[in-house]
């Protein structure tokens, strides 16, 4: 059930965000060095890229997990209010 309030009370999987990240992390730095290792320059420097981006929001995503519930709140605040049953 919907509560009308989920813009402030939405909740931001950010820890996933952070794994993903890193995943993406390893598969963009992988791709740079099997590509400079292979002779490819252009495609090296695209995975560079990637990794430079990947690694910022890796970054901002961490930041924002510790700057507490503000950002991502526990298990103990409720993802929304409860509804009123009358």
């Amino acid at each position: 059930m919907r509560s009308g309030n989920e813009p402030v009370t939405a909740r931001s999987p950010l820890r996933l965000r952070v794994w993903l990240g890193v995943w993406g992390l390893l598969w963009a730095v992988g791709g740079t060095v099997a590509f400079a290792l292979a002779g490819r320059p252009g495609w090296a420097a695209a995975c560079g890229v990637l990794t430079l981006l990947v690694a910022a929001d890796v970054v901002m995503v961490v930041r924002h997990i510790r700057q507490g519930p503000h950002w991502q709140p526990g298990p103990d605040v409720p993802p929304y209010e409860p509804p009123d049953h009358r």
